[in-house]
């Protein structure tokens, strides 16, 4: 392993968070509560600690730093899901976004571009797909004519 050079190591920061500012994009647009700011922070985050684990402990365990990360995110989104009125939860989209940015910052920390860009791109397609498709209103459609059916 190459040692990393300063110029290397922001570049990282700057990608992570920029991809993950990208993907909270999407977020801020459809109204959701984190947006742009958060998925930057969380893949920004996630980066620090990579390179952070690598860097700062050459002979550590990089493998315990990514678990927390994953447990820190976890928890993190088990606080965006809220259940609502009757059987309706909201949020899980959002804390899954969340866990997904967490891995990209985690791949651009680790020096795994291609991995980082390519997951970051699935994800804004993913997240893209229900506006551009309409789904959403497709499944409102369908849930209105379900429910007056069973009335």
């Amino acid at each position: 392993m190459h040692p990393l050079s300063d110029v290397e190591l922001v570049g990282r920061l700057i990608l992570a968070a920029a991809l993950g500012f990208l993907i909270g994009l999407e977020r801020e647009f459809r109204g959701q509560a984190a947006g742009e700011r958060t998925h930057a922070l969380v893949a920004l985050g996630a980066a620090a600690f990579a390179l952070l684990s690598a860097r700062a402990f050459p002979g550590g365990d990089a493998a315990r730093v990514a678990a927390g990360v994953v447990t820190g995110l976890g928890f993190l989104g088990a606080g965006m899901i809220l259940k609502k009125e009757g059987e309706r939860i909201e949020g899980l989209t959002t804390a899954a976004g969340l866990w997904a940015v967490g891995s990209i910052g985690l791949a651009i920390g680790a020096g795994m571009y291609l991995l980082g860009t390519v997951t970051a791109a699935l994800v804004g397609l993913i997240l893209a797909a229900e506006s551009v498709l309409r789904l959403d209103e497709r499944f409102e459609r369908r849930r209105a004519k379900r429910e007056e059916r069973d009335s």
